[in-house]
């Protein structure tokens, strides 16, 4: 049998194989292999967890390696690993000659001998099968994860004597047996869910949102405290589909490795929101052990920045790469690791540093220099990236007491039918929205008539677009036609769009409001 391990390093990781060696001399234990500190300490608790296990600890000189020795090994999850090849290696669980099958071992133990639950543990299962490796030994309560993956190939255990059972049984031919009884599927809830019919009035607010679901479009309200900016992007998550399967695994990795999977797996896009104290390393992603950020976090689904001024310039900066390459890559202390990083991006942000500009009710003491540093603060090249611009004024206090409006039911239903004609149209190529086309395949997606085409030019001349602004109109009067379940872009499409887009170019932010 040969027993592995899984080493974290970004998205991928890498299998770990253990090998031991027993020898004569002093009684003692080594581990080589580059091992931290969590890492070196396993050799005291396997021994515990060993002996109150009622089994035999070598006395021996024993040395165990992780095989490869040139990746630096973190955490605690090699521990029920290293103490099965202990076990074998000192005779103590007897197997069959001719078992030589891969086997992947996860599991911290406590010094009683039971197993606790490891982040990483989707991951880790993904790489395995990649590798060719067959059986998997898992704490029981990391089960659901394995559910989704490896289904009726892994034994999920609660403490070292059932490992060992477990591996008996391997060898002895019998596959595992299905554990996954009662096991659910943990469907996160999003932070603050609105429903739709909650917006009061803001129908031009309520048709961008409508029209940035559907085409995947990041987004950014402008406009004055109390006009219902934070309220209508909290309700955006009732009008997203369902993840696919592929972007369910995906989404989930990701929470495996930051150890947020426990009890099953997340069935609805992520919606994160993070305060705007959070660091670069906790929005982007990084740290000592090089983990996820909220943009990874919100992979397939929504990165929320509520006030997104007073996150700081230079974190707001850090966005642009991902929201490019849809990935980052995080080079740290000589190795480089990389996460997905697919999120659209919703900003909001008052109109000026007091808030007051745009309201009939107030005076605004902000100068118009006051005001104009507090625009940079996002930066062109961030905002170049955001298909569609709004400006969100104050309802009238009857249209607070009118009657609600359409709900989120009914919104969500003209959205997957979107999503699905996106599906359908992009199948043999690498993106599923429109909001992902790219140069090359603008002019066969977006084909535009004659009277099309000449609204479009017209557009672009007038507010004088650049080849990224105009592309994103094109991209997003294909999301708008697609929710008219129309094949051609027509002339109306286009001038939908291009209300989207008249804000941040080439005018003051603010003179609209």
């Amino acid at each position: 049998m040969q027993l592995c391990a899984y080493a974290l390093k970004g998205y991928d990781g890498l299998l770990v194989e253990i090998e031991i060696d027993l020898r004569r001399g002093i009684p003692g234990t080594e581990i080589i292999g580059l091992p931290d500190s969590a890492v070196k300490e396993a050799k005291e608790r396997v021994r515990a967890a060993i002996k109150n296990s009622n089994y035999n600890f070598p006395r021996e000189r024993l040395l165990i390696n992780l095989t490869p020795a040139n990746i630096k090994k973190e955490g605690a999850h090699f521990d029920l690993a290293i103490a099965l090849a202990i076990l074998q290696g000192s005779g103590d669980l007897e197997l069959s000659e001719d078992f030589n099958d891969k086997v992947l071992a996860l599991g911290e133990l406590e010094l009683s001998g039971r197993v606790r639950a490891v982040p990483g543990i989707l991951a880790a299962l993904a790489t395995a099968l990649e590798e060719g490796v067959e059986y998997f030994i898992i704490p029981h309560e990391n089960m659901a994860e394995a559910e989704a993956i490896v289904s009726g190939r892994y034994f999920a255990v609660k403490n070292l004597t059932e490992a060992c059972e477990a591996v008996k049984h391997l060898s002895a031919g019998a596959a595992p047996s299905n554990q996954a009884a009662g096991v659910t599927h943990l469907v996160k809830p999003t932070e603050d869910s609105f429903d739709f019919a909650d917006i009061k009035g803001q129908l031009h607010l309520k048709r961008a949102l409508e029209v940035a679901a559907a085409g995947k479009h990041n987004l950014f309200l402008f406009g004055p405290p109390g006009s219902g900016k934070t309220l209508s992007m909290r309700a955006l998550p009732s009008i997203l589909p369902d993840l696919n399967h592929s972007e369910k695994l995906e989404t989930n990795r990701i929470y495996s490795l930051r150890g947020e999977l426990t009890d099953g797996l997340i069935q609805r896009p992520p919606f994160r929101s993070p305060h705007h104290s959070a660091s670069s390393e906790g929005i982007i992603g990084g740290g000592k052990f090089v983990m996820p950020g909220e943009i990874s976090l919100a992979h397939n689904g929504v990165l929320f920045l509520d006030e997104s001024f007073e996150f700081g310039k230079h974190l707001l900066q850090n966005l642009r790469e991902p929201l490019e390459a849809k990935r980052i890559t995080l080079a740290r202390a000589g190795q480089t690791m990389w996460y997905p990083a697919d999120f659209q991006l919703m900003l909001t942000a008052n109109v000026c540093p007091c808030g007051s500009l745009g309201r009939a009710d107030k005076v605004c003491l902000c100068s118009p220099n006051e005001v104009a540093r507090y625009w940079k603060r996002l930066g062109g090249a961030v905002l170049d990236r955001v298909d569609m611009r709004l400006p969100v004024k104050p309802v009238s206090a009857e249209e607070l007491l009118g009657e609600a409006g359409e709900s989120s039911a009914a919104v969500r239903a003209r959205v997957e039918a979107a999503r699905r004609l996106q599906k359908e149209r992009y199948l043999k190529l690498p993106f599923n929205y429109n909001s992902a086309i790219g140069p090359a395949h603008i002019k066969e997606f977006c084909r535009l008539d004659n009277e099309a085409e000449k609204v479009f030019l017209l557009v672009v001349k007038k507010l004088e677009l650049s080849s990224r602004a105009s592309h994103s109109v094109l991209k997003v009067s294909r999301t708008i036609a697609d929710l008219a379940a129309s094949r051609p872009i027509l002339p109306e499409h286009i001038l939908e769009a291009a209300s989207y887009r008249r804000y941040g170019d080439n005018d003051l932010y603010w003179t609209s409001i």
